[in-house]
């Protein structure tokens, strides 16, 4: 993994000094602003290029089939950078998060790093921060970069949101992708470009929020809101990332229905969750350790707010559930205690959405993924105790289907439930 190197003015450790970062992005939007997130602290970055038939040919060729489709995009997608013409491995550094708990993502970084090693790139290094190690390789910039990062994802996640509740009705096609693009630079740029002090950096992105909210108002739209609502749960990367779900939400959107997506900031909400689960469990919840985790959570949830602000209108009905109840609403299927990490996550989200009056539920996996085979064998029960609510597993792994034909059928019992739903849409 990446160590310290670098040193810049004042002695200050910066490890990525002469480096570029490159970030797989699971959603592409969250991909950008994470990257600015990096420019803000003096770290090149850059989203990896869009992944293509190129991508499936590397990740095929440097995985043995074992490992779940996400790996295979990411490590494609990885050596199409260190393939380019003129790039210096040496200077190149792959961001890959990690996390604990039973899915294989816990293992992508050392996998890469295995990958790599024996393909000779051995000098291209790994980049996988947590609270685990310290942050290492982000030097004395950790501090500012996640106040920072955690900023950048919940701003991408709005305007995410904003996207697919205005582009299923817009009267020119392209119109809404073209606003979420100028929303996309205005962000990065104030990202990039404002001082890193917290009150300032928040008030000015707090701006540009405003002015994105007032760029998708300015859409011209259909009056008829009578699409299905259809909630997208899964798992994290196949979900969000539309390459690796064959575009599974703009086709939704061809049938005339409407998406409601579950987002990359969930995941941050859980492992909160789970940090003071696990110090109530260890009898620390009166520690310096608790103390930090609740200042942290205190902190995040204020940034959210104040970004989310500005459309406090548009997202009216559409209230993200917080956390603490997706989780009691997992509890009689798959209670916190017993399950881990997004099999909890995509049982109690679909009943959270369907009481919100969601008219189908679509859960996106990689095929062979635990998680997604895991809720699948719990889907038939929760639909039954939801009224009969339509829910429908999509597993991916590279593979041609005739994903449309199912798409039609599947919209079609979400329409039926739309006319004799118990839970109706705000």
């Amino acid at each position: 993994m990446l160590q310290a190197g670098g040193v810049g003015p004042g002695g200050r450790r910066e490890p990525l000094k002469g480096k570029k970062v490159y970030i797989p992005p699971m959603a592409y939007g969250s991909g950008r602003t994470f990257a600015a997130a990096f420019r803000a602290v003096g770290i090149d970055a850059d989203i990896t290029p869009p992944s293509d038939h190129r991508t499936t040919e590397l990740g095929a060729k440097f995985t043995s089939g074992d490992e779940c489709y996400p790996a295979k995009v990411t490590i494609g997608d990885f050596f199409r950078v260190l393939e380019a013409p003129g790039v210096d491995p040496s200077r190149i550094v792959l961001f890959m998060p990690t996390a604990e708990g039973p899915c294989r993502f816990g293992q992508y970084a050392t996998y890469l790093r295995h990958v790599l090693d024996n393909s000779g790139y051995p000098h291209t290094r790994v980049l996988s921060p947590t609270s685990g190690n310290a942050y290492e390789g982000l030097g004395d910039s950790a501090g500012a970069f996640l106040r920072t990062g955690w900023r950048a994802l919940v701003a991408a996640d709005i305007l995410q949101k904003r996207l697919l509740q205005v582009r299923p009705y817009e009267q020119n096609r392209g119109d809404t992708e073209a606003v979420f693009e100028q929303c996309l630079d205005d962000v990065c740029a104030v990202i990039e470009s404002a001082p890193i002090e917290p009150p300032v950096q928040l008030k000015a992105l707090h701006a540009a929020m405003v002015r994105c909210r007032d760029r998708f108002r300015r859409v011209p739209v259909r009056g008829d809101r009578t699409a299905p609502l259809i909630g997208i749960v899964g798992e994290i990367f196949c979900r969000l990332h539309t390459f690796s779900n064959e575009n599974l939400i703009r086709r939704l959107e061809e049938y005339e229905a409407e998406a409601w997506i579950s987002d990359l900031t969930e995941w941050v909400w859980y492992t909160t969750a789970e940090h003071f689960r696990k110090l109530r469990l260890t009898g620390r919840l009166i520690s310096r350790e608790a103390l930090g985790a609740w200042i942290r959570k205190r902190v995040q949830q204020r940034d959210e707010h104040v970004l989310l602000g500005p459309f406090h209108e548009e997202f009216a009905g559409y209230e993200e559930p917080p956390v603490s109840e997706v989780l009691e609403c997992a509890r009689p299927y798959l209670p916190q205690d017993g399950a881990f990490g997004e099999m909890v996550l995509n049982v109690g989200k679909a009943i959270c959405l369907a009481r919100r009056g969601v008219d189908g539920i679509i859960d996106i996996s990689p095929f062979t993924c635990m998680n997604g085979i895991v809720c699948e064998a719990i889907y038939p029960r929760l639909s039954r105790d939801l009224g009969g609510i339509p829910i429908r597993n999509f597993y991916f792994d590279g593979t041609q289907s005739d994903l449309d034909r199912d798409l039609g059928v599947y919209l079609e019992l979400a329409r039926s439930y739309q006319r004799r739903k118990k839970f109706p849409r705000p």
